[in-house]
């Protein structure tokens, strides 16, 4: 599954969902992860607020989890629509440790959010075949 990351520096959790200007995008699975690539959030100077959080939304729309330091409850709201779980982390939290956390959950005992986001994530799968 894909995960999501509010980072401008890549390694750390950093950012509040309406400001991060980047997502660091991996994939996991039981097996590991990998790093697939940096999206940067389009804007423009006369974008609003809804726009603002538009285009954030449709930049981790295909992600199963997102992790953020804060997100508003209107932000939070259009994330969950799209299927994606917001997962807030003190900022500063290592993205590296929150993979191998999320792995030893995949490889063990996963807890019941993780195993319905996993269903989401593969149904969303399914319904784009």
């Amino acid at each position: 599954m894909k995960i999501a990351f509010a980072s401008e520096d890549g390694k750390t959790v950093d950012a509040h969902f309406g400001h991060c200007e980047r997502f660091s995008i991996l994939h996991i699975d039981e097996s590991g992860y990998h790093f697939l690539e940096s999206r940067d959030v389009a804007h423009s100077a006369d974008e609003g607020e809804v726009d603002k959080i538009e285009n954030r939304v449709t930049a981790v729309a295909d992600c199963t989890l997102l992790f953020i330091c804060q997100i508003g409850p209107a932000a939070a709201a259009r994330v969950t629509r799209k299927g994606v779980m917001p997962v807030k982390v003190a900022p500063g939290t290592r993205v590296a440790d929150q993979l191998e956390q999320l792995l030893e959950k995949l490889k063990n005992s996963p807890p019941l959010w993780l195993v319905k986001a996993m269903r989401q994530a593969e149904q969303a799968k399914q319904d784009a075949l």
